[in-house]
């Protein structure tokens, strides 16, 4: 019989990716809305996690709009901080009570991107918008615990196809097909993680238990330009087209903050778990193949 696995947000972007290339290893409950669970109401979580057969836990739920949140500044009574937070609290807390093992869905969005080199994981969050700040709360609800835990940080991650939400890498895709893609920073740095990584690699997690925060994402950092012209070269639209943006600038228009540089290092869990994630080259020729 397949091991089972509770998990929340597994109808989303990442979510949906990880049932699809797992299902045929893991029987998965989703502990969604679509399902009629609430993780924001503690008693329908810790009955719910109590029940199960389950080992293991998949957070993945979050509220992830990042300019929503922004709007949401401040409000504990929002939904953004209620979900990230109070959610994440009532996992935690019906995980002690069971005995499960957690793994955490975190964010790249932890850090403030002052930095010049790779966040690793010894790297202390400093978070400068809601979004972040709701997050590393949640990080801070989870080690708190006193649970066996996996703290887990993502960051842009992207797939192949998902009608219900566009990501980065589909945005500029279909931004070069209508020749409509808006200048593309020079100036900011980030980590495209590809979600079918993301997927094998939290296979091996939920078999190998191991306890502390990790990143996992994907081994080239660059610039959202840089990741524009990769995805040009790939897909054979002309970079002529593309023009240059300055972060630097746009943040002159805007209110919310944003980080300058997010590149994260990838090398703890290549060191201590085995786990290679791959290039951006090596995940477009499979988005390629995916899509045709």
């Amino acid at each position: 019989m397949k091991p089972k696995i509770i998990g929340t947000g597994l109808s989303g972007l990442i979510g949906s990716r990880i049932v699809e290339l797992l299902s045929d290893k893991y029987l998965f409950t989703d502990l969604s809305l679509e399902a009629g669970v609430d993780i924001t109401e503690p008693s329908q979580i810790k009955e719910k996690i109590k029940n199960s057969q389950a080992g293991v836990v998949l957070h993945l739920a979050a509220f992830t709009d990042v300019d929503a949140a922004s709007r949401q500044d401040g409000d504990k009574n929002g939904s953004c901080y209620k979900v990230n937070v109070l959610g994440t609290q009532n996992i935690v807390s019906a995980c002690k009570t069971s005995g499960k093992y957690l793994i955490h869905v975190s964010t790249d969005f932890v850090f403030d991107g002052k930095k010049k080199e790779p966040y690793t994981e010894e790297d202390k969050p400093n978070p400068i918008e809601w979004y972040g700040k709701t997050k590393f709360w949640a990080e801070e609800e989870v080690r708190k615990g006193r649970i066996n835990y996996a703290i887990v940080r993502l960051a842009f991650p992207f797939r192949a196809e998902f009608k219900a939400k566009k990501d980065l890498v589909r945005q500029i895709i279909r931004g070069l097909e209508e020749n409509s893609l808006p200048p593309m920073f020079i100036d900011q740095i980030i980590t495209p993680t590809f979600i079918d990584d993301i997927a094998r690699a939290l296979d091996i997690f939920i078999k190998k238990k191991p306890v502390g925060i990790y990143h996992l994402v994907g081994s080239t950092i660059l610039s959202p330009y840089e990741l524009a012209c990769q995805i040009a070269d790939c897909f054979g639209f002309d970079k002529k087209k593309m023009k240059k943006g300055s972060l630097t600038e746009f943040l002159k228009t805007t209110s919310r903050p944003r980080q300058r540089y997010l590149g994260l290092s990838n090398q703890k869990i290549k060191k201590e778990l085995g786990i290679k994630m791959g290039t951006l080259e090596e995940a477009l020729q499979l988005i390629k193949e995916q899509r045709s």
